[in-house]
């Protein structure tokens, strides 16, 4: 592999993530589930929770963003360790919001992943979520309201 198309592929996974993390966010649900292959898995053990395929990633994360008043991710670079068509990596996560049944969460958690080049590029073939720090105290914070001058920001 030239070091220009590592340096691409790269570039690609990194970009991946963050696609993750905006569809998720965005509630996107469509453009969620199709960030995976075809048969593509979705793990959170500390919860026993495995979705497999898309169509069950899609009703997973419509039915799991559904529980949040307001959620929060932020995602930082791990490692990426290219093997031609695949890789693996590590993504660091930081999480925080309020759930519709008045709970809260602040997690420090990482996502170890296996990744596939398909004819759409880069894909997640597996994810597996790791929490490795929860706090449920409850947040004091809130959502703000949206408003007219909001919407039209957001527009720009």
């Amino acid at each position: 592999m030239s070091d220009l198309q590592a340096i691409a592929d790269r570039v690609e996974i990194e970009a991946l993530r963050g696609e993750f993390t905006d569809a998720g966010m965005m509630r996107d649900y469509d453009r969620f589930a199709s960030l995976f292959t075809p048969d593509g898995t979705w793990r959170m053990p500390h919860i026993d929770v495995e979705f497999v395929g898309r169509a069950d990633i899609r009703a997973g994360i419509e039915r799991m963003r559904a529980l949040w008043d307001y959620f929060v991710q932020t995602v930082h670079p791990g490692t990426v360790l290219l093997d031609g068509d695949t890789a693996a990596g590590r993504t660091y996560v930081a999480e925080f919001g309020n759930l519709r049944d008045h709970g809260s969460h602040l997690n420090y958690a990482v996502y170890h992943d296996r990744y596939h080049r398909t004819s759409d590029g880069w894909r997640f073939a597996e994810r597996v979520y790791e929490i490795t720090y929860m706090d449920t105290t409850p947040l004091t914070g809130s959502a703000p309201q949206p408003t007219e001058r909001t919407h039209r920001g957001a527009a720009r």
